[in-house]
């Protein structure tokens, strides 16, 4: 496994008690980095452990500022569960993005690291029927670019494939850039290494990239995935 760096900072986990967002803390823990989270109720982050919780919702303001103070990071995996009202795409994958990257940079965070898709600039693939999701997760990828590209902070967007459940380090991954991706899956838990490893690596600093995985073989590391990697 990756060696363990030094990492001071604390790290804001958003959609943590999902599936996705669970692995976030995991690894982060699993390195030491102290976490907080932002849940709706006390209840949900039980199961995290050892975190700072912050009661709120993405879609007050208020509440991201709160989560986001004395943070020197921030890892989304929100995510949309409903095609209307507050769990709908437009109130979390754009208007909940594009808040937590306001505030956070309002907050002095340094570094964004977001959880995307593949096809996300493709507004007709298939998956942009469940209310326009890809295109509103587009949207909320180009305000944290535009946001975190200046003034001395960076992003990390990861765009994996299908999501699926499964430990870290099983697969060895393909990583595009360019949206040339249209199918694959990607386990949660690399997912989650990937975001948590751009907190250090500066080859990771100011990208966007598509993952998907290939062949099953152990891997030691997921350094490799920022190799080559261009700005944007």
């Amino acid at each position: 496994m990756t060696e363990k760096p030094a990492y001071n900072g604390k790290v804001l986990v958003a959609g943590a008690t999902g599936k996705t967002g669970t692995w976030i803390v995991r690894r982060l823990q699993h390195y030491g980095v102290p976490v907080r989270v932002l849940v709706r109720s006390a209840e949900k982050a039980g199961p995290l452990g050892n975190v700072d919780v912050v009661i709120g919702k993405i879609q007050n303001p208020e509440d991201i500022a709160q989560a986001v103070r004395g943070c020197s990071a921030v890892i989304s995996a929100l995510g949309s569960s409903q095609m209307f009202g507050e769990a709908s795409p437009g109130e979390v994958d754009r208007d909940g993005v594009i808040r937590l990257a306001e505030e956070a940079a309002k907050a002095g965070v340094t570094h964004f690291g977001l959880v995307s898709s593949i096809a996300v600039t493709k507004w007709f693939h298939p998956l942009n029927l469940f209310g326009g999701v890809l295109s509103m997760k587009l949207a909320g990828e180009d305000h944290l670019r535009k946001v975190f590209s200046q003034d001395g902070r960076s992003y990390t967007i990861v765009r994996p494939g299908g999501l699926q459940d499964g430990d870290p380090f099983e697969y060895r991954l393909k990583v595009d850039q360019g949206d040339r991706i249209w199918n694959g899956f990607t386990n949660r838990s690399d997912v989650a290494e990937l975001l948590v490893l751009s907190l250090w690596n500066e080859k990771a600093r100011n990208t966007t990239f598509e993952v998907v995985s290939e062949d099953k073989e152990p891997q030691q590391s997921l350094d490799y995935c920022f190799e080559g990697l261009t700005q944007g």
